[in-house]
């Protein structure tokens, strides 16, 4: 199943640690980070860079529930 990505610009401050861990599935837009797509298959990568994120404004869904951040 695929996993779906969200970045809230409200809480993005652009510090590029998602783009730098994950490049094929986030990109810097101006100001703030964004997903290059809606869904992506499943890796790590994204977990990580949803746990690193210093602002906390990324959100991994996996169709039922929110799997990253993880606490």
């Amino acid at each position: 199943m695929p996993w779906n990505v969200r970045v809230d610009p409200g809480l993005c401050m652009a510090s590029g640690m998602c783009a730098a861990i994950a490049p094929e599935v986030f990109a810097l837009d101006g100001e703030h980070a964004r997903p290059l797509a809606g869904s992506f298959a499943p890796d790590d990568r994204v977990l990580e860079a949803a746990d690193v994120c210093p602002a906390q404004a990324i959100t991994v869904h996996d169709g039922t529930s929110v799997i990253a951040p993880r606490p």
